[in-house]
């Protein structure tokens, strides 16, 4: 049965995942809410503001042409009103409407913020489409082709749509101010702005002098102070929240509440950046692309906190510093990193434009603030943010509350605490295993049923792919299918999921995966890279796989072990979109085009399974690949269905991937 998010049963499954402290917050929470329904307090009279956290003199001249010139281009495409997002190209960027979903044609209703049905789509509209243009960071990307080309109609534009949207977006007052992790990215935006914007002659009216701009930025930092995320949410988004916090405490701190403001988003940033990475440097939801929000926004609070001089508990850099490395660690040859868990395109700093490679503007950035190791893969492409960054964060350890500290001597493999295996062989082949937690906090809200998963790429090319994420509210069967245990490269019992699922952000039962062996010594030396893990998420049977890496043969071998009764098995393994697939019996031939040249693989499938391909079926859902949210392509799945041996025997299928040439 599908859930929704607003039913009374998911509430009641919701609040069996808290702990009594935070169901007292978030009664203390909905008192405050409904209190400041009738009470709405004007912003302090603020005289004398002066923006003082301004970009050192040559930080701008220092951003790569390459770089700048990308940039450009995107911000000119948003002058003439065009952008992308989710999916859905836009062209009323030159005079939006802030509440409109171009996807369903729907506008948010009017009301007291904490009214509106949000993750309602018929009441409401996708509300990722609404909420990603008030993030306001397309008006970051404008503001820094205003300050490295000096051209006053993007400074311009700038201040035009801030205006409509401080006019059209009152505190409290519909659906932008529902969800604290939007104010804060969105503070973050407006302090990256007025510095990009500190040479127009125009941006002291805009902001310093500005009620509006005050009574806004004050009402964000009050609203944020309220209302944190507590408790099982206390995820990424309360990373947001007190980076976005603490970024505009510090940028503008000209409140009589701003020097409070700053040191509790201080306490909170340095509180659950450590509570939201592994020791090992990845993120605890085990979602990359959080690693690389929280990354971000990390970065960006320490550049704030070095720009005011405001000093910053040691702990915080060293997450940042584990956090670089363990990406260092994990990405393939062409950069890309696992893709596991949901993932949804939300960036915290965005001043570059289309064609910038994440991931390695993060490595840049680290290489800058940290300094790389040896081991490092190398960053060929450009990118504008780490400039800037590096103009305000102080070169670690050279800030002075951080000691020096022991880091990796080697590329790291196997990371023990999040359950993450990385196989590396000849040819960049490229092998991610699966034997973590199933998720963060007791909700697990970014979490993929994919225990014991494989994610396989040759030379940066997904071969057996993890299929993505593709939507979060309003399609609800396309939510269950790519966060399902048929929707990952692992093996499924009676057609159910290994954990089970409350709502699309909500699981009531985790599956415990325990890793057996991992012994990643040198698969590209000729030596065979094997690991072993199991998972307990099937009541009376234990799912165990085994996966070798054998560098002479370019091989690598799967072994699913089922032990328990009898029981139903669908044994699923996702292709990548650029693969194509010639299934006979039970085996695949595998061909794709890489640069030009053709490549192949063979992959033996076990034979005691009737095997079957998929693609592009929509009822049910399977055969898909989502490359980002809202976006999704059909590709090939191979499912085998069969039985296991059983009773309390062992059901053994052996799956051989083969790679040519």
């Amino acid at each position: 049965m599908t859930v929704t998010a607003g039913s009374a049963a998911w509430y009641l499954r919701r609040l069996s995942r808290m702990g009594p402290r935070e169901v007292g917050g978030r009664v203390g929470d909905a008192v405050r809410r409904r209190r400041w329904r009738s009470a709405r307090p004007d912003c302090p009279r603020v005289t004398g503001a002066r923006f003082t956290a301004v970009l050192p003199a040559g930080t701008i001249a220092a951003v790569p042409p390459d770089a700048a010139k990308r940039l450009i281009a995107e911000a000119d495409r948003l002058m003439a009103g065009h952008a992308e997002y989710f999916g859905v190209d836009r062209d009323d960027l030159a005079d939006p409407d802030w509440w409109y979903d171009p996807k369903t044609g729907r506008r948010a209703p009017w009301g007291y913020a904490f009214d509106v049905p949000y993750r309602n789509e018929d009441a409401v509209g996708d509300i990722k489409q609404i909420w990603e243009l008030s993030r306001h960071q397309y008006l970051t990307q404008l503001a820094a082709a205003y300050a490295i080309t000096g051209d006053e109609r993007y400074a311009e534009r700038v201040a035009e749509h801030l205006r409509s949207w401080w006019a059209g977006n009152a505190p409290l007052r519909g659906v932008h101010w529902t969800s604290g992790i939007e104010l804060g990215i969105r503070l973050l935006s407006w302090v990256w702005i007025r510095r990009l914007l500190d040479g127009w002659p125009g941006v002291a009216a805009l902001f310093d002098g500005n009620p509006v701009a005050l009574h806004q930025i004050w009402h964000h930092q009050r609203w944020l102070a309220a209302f944190p995320s507590r408790g099982s949410s206390a995820n990424n988004h309360v990373i947001a929240e007190a980076a976005g916090q603490f970024a505009a405490a510090c940028a503008f701190g000209w409140f009589p509440s701003s020097a409070r403001w700053r040191d509790d988003a201080l306490r909170s940033l340095e509180r659950h950046l450590r509570g939201n990475t592994f020791d090992s440097g990845l993120n605890r939801e085990l979602a990359t692309e959080y690693h690389g929000l929280v990354l971000e926004l990390g970065l960006a609070a320490v550049a704030e906190a070095d720009a005011a001089g405001v000093p910053v508990p040691a702990s915080i850099r060293l997450v940042l510093l584990r956090m670089t490395d363990a990406l260092a660690a994990v990405v393939d040859g062409r950069l890309r990193p696992p893709r596991q868990g949901d993932a949804d395109d939300g960036h915290g700093l965005v001043v570059d434009g289309a064609g910038t490679d994440r991931w390695g503007s993060l490595l840049a950035t680290g290489d800058a603030v940290f300094g790389r190791l040896a081991w490092w893969p190398t960053v060929t492409g450009t990118d504008v943010r780490t400039s800037l960054l590096a103009a305000l964060i102080r070169p670690y350890p050279e800030s002075g509350d951080t000691p020096a500290v022991s880091r990796p001597a080697g590329r790291p493999a196997h990371f023990a605490d999040a359950g993450m295996t990385i196989l590396r062989g000849p040819a960049e082949i490229w092998c991610r295993c699966d034997g973590g937690p199933h998720g963060f906090l007791s909700i697990a809200a970014h979490a993929h049923a994919d225990a014991l998963s494989v994610e396989v790429r040759h030379d940066g090319v997904d071969v057996l792919a993890d299929p993505g994420t593709f939507c979060y509210h309003g399609q609800p069967e396309w939510r269950q299918y790519f966060r399902s245990t048929l929707g990952h490269n692992t093996l499924r019992l009676d057609d159910g999921d290994q954990s089970v699922s409350g709502g699309p952000f909500l699981w009531t039962r985790h599956a415990r995966s325990r890793v057996l062996v991992a012994d990643t010594s040198g698969a590209s030396d000729g030596v065979t890279a094997r690991w072993c893990a199991e998972h307990d998420g099937y009541p009376r049977s234990v799912h165990r796989r085994r996966v070798e890496l054998t560098a002479a043969s370019r091989e690598l071998t799967v072994v699913d072990e089922v032990r328990g009764p009898r029981r139903a098995v669908q044994l699923a393994f996702h292709l990548g979109p650029a693969i194509a697939a010639d299934l006979v019996g039970n085996r695949a031939q595998l061909t794709w085009t890489r640069d030009g040249e053709d490549r192949s693989a063979e992959l033996d499938l076990p034979g005691q399974l009737s095997w079957r391909a998929h693609r592009g079926e929509s009822d049910p859902p399977l055969g898909w690949y989502s490359a980002g949210f809202g976006r999704k392509e059909p590709a090939t799945t191979l499912v085998g269905t069969g039985f296991t041996d059983g009773p309390s025997l062992l059901g053994e299928f052996t799956t051989v991937l083969r790679f040519h040439g």
